[in-house]
């Protein structure tokens, strides 16, 4: 009987051993594969931690006596949950700042700083990450609202990218199906466009209802901004139809018009809860703590996809990859936002283990820019301390995100922003006909 206890206890620490290994090697594989999920969690979580810090953060600044010192004037609740959120922020800034730097340059896959900083390296990375993290609690109480000064530009530049990489997705998109042979492909992007202005009438409707409630007296300025939203819609949208305007379609004016009723129905959405108008506002107010938890899961994902989708953007903002396609420097047509988790191209011609494959992978071009990546995600960085903070006021509400009337102006201002860069695709090509727009 000792002997088979003996056995089984061998086999089952044998397989608990297999088993970790498993998980190693596969933990490896997928953090290899997909190194943009593992930042995008490391992201979440400096997200999900200033949110909490923001609302809990009082009994912890207060032990720390270089803080707490510094302060000048009224110290309010809110003035420790700034920042604590300034700190976290700066400290994930200069995590993904600091990255962005030392992988400037990198072109092929056979760079050590591929294999090395980039995709390996996770538990050197990791313990970085939270050195950087705690290190912002050290610098004192100026030096940390400088940062917060920085953050307001560095927030505005990263919703100026999202912008920019909306207008040019929706070209391309309108620009690769127009050239397909097959006429479905015509008819797909009519149905869309159709879609796309269906869903900005929906927008426009909602937020005529829930931001002009009856009875809730003089609401001109809910109305102006969604008056002022139809409008802009309109003029891009027959603008477009200009037999001028060479980059003007009505796809991407669909899709413009969708993005700009949303930031009309977000901009309303984020003004206070007290405020008469606000129907939807007073409706949170009175719901249940899972309804809330649920908007901030909300907002939260969207800022983490804007960030990972601006970062792995590979078309805008990576002509050394374009014009290597034109030299002839790669023989197949990947891109790294459809082939893999991080840009891995399938069904390769070469096995990676054979020697041509080997030698080809010197010349292998990276499918997005990785310094770039990174610099998109320390400028979502700051964009945390700006939505948490209701952008340095101070006016945001306990347990809600994005919420006081300097994120209802940032969103109106990134509306017209939206439609005055539109405009200017579109009337570029004929103010300056000697210069190439394409």
């Amino acid at each position: 009987m000792f002997i088979f206890t003996s056995a089984g206890s061998c086999l089952a620490s044998f397989a608990a051993m297999c088993a970790c290994q498993a998980c190693q090697g596969v933990t490896r594989e997928v953090l290899r594969k997909s190194a943009r999920l593992a930042y995008c969690a490391l992201f979440t979580t400096a997200m999900v931690l200033a949110w909490v810090l923001r609302d809990f953060a009082k009994p912890l600044i207060q032990k720390i006596p270089w803080i707490v010192h510094q302060a000048t004037g009224d110290i309010s609740d809110k003035w420790y949950g700034q920042q604590a959120v300034y700190r976290l922020s700066m400290g994930n800034f200069m995590f993904f700042a600091l990255m962005s730097a030392v992988l400037i340059g990198v072109k092929y896959k056979s760079d050590k700083r591929d294999q090395y900083l980039h995709h390996g390296g996770w538990l050197v990375k990791l313990a970085l990450w939270l050195a950087f993290c705690v290190l912002p609690f050290f610098f004192p109480v100026g030096l940390v609202n400088a940062y917060s000064w920085l953050a307001r530009f560095g927030s505005g530049l990263f919703m100026v990218v999202q912008m920019i990489i909306l207008l040019d997705m929706t070209q391309n998109w309108n620009d690769d199906w127009v050239s397909k042979e097959d006429e479905r492909f015509l008819y797909a992007l009519l149905a869309v466009t159709v879609g796309a202005f269906a869903g900005a009438i929906a927008l426009i409707a909602v937020s005529f209802y829930w931001f002009n409630p009856s009875g809730a007296g003089d609401c001109s300025f809910n109305i102006s901004v969604m008056a002022v939203t139809i409008l802009l819609t309109l003029a891009v949208s027959l603008g477009s139809l200009h037999p001028q305007a060479q980059n003007g379609s009505l796809f991407p004016s669909a899709v413009v018009s969708l993005y700009c009723s949303y930031l009309c129905y977000s901009a309303l959405q984020s003004e206070p809860h007290s405020y008469q108008c606000n129907g939807l506002g007073k409706h949170f107010t009175a719901a249940s703590g899972s309804t809330l938890a649920v908007g901030m899961v909300i907002a939260i994902v969207s800022v983490v996809y804007s960030a990972l989708r601006a970062g792995s953007n590979n078309r805008t903002f990576m002509a050394a990859r374009e014009e290597a396609i034109e030299e002839g420097l790669l023989e197949t047509d990947t891109e790294g936002t459809s082939a893999g988790l991080d840009g891995e191209p399938t069904g390769q011609s070469m096995a990676r283990g054979s020697v041509e494959g080997k030698a080809m992978d010197e010349f292998e071009l990276i499918t997005y820019s990785y310094s770039f990546f990174h610099l998109i995600f320390a400028l979502a960085s700051m964009y945390i301390a700006m939505l948490m903070t209701g952008w340095g006021t101070g006016a945001e509400e306990r347990d809600l995100i994005d919420v006081g009337w300097t994120s209802v102006w940032v969103k109106v201002i990134a509306q017209w922003v939206t439609v005055a860069v539109y405009a200017w695709t579109m009337a570029a090509p004929l103010l300056f006909p000697d210069r190439d727009f394409s």
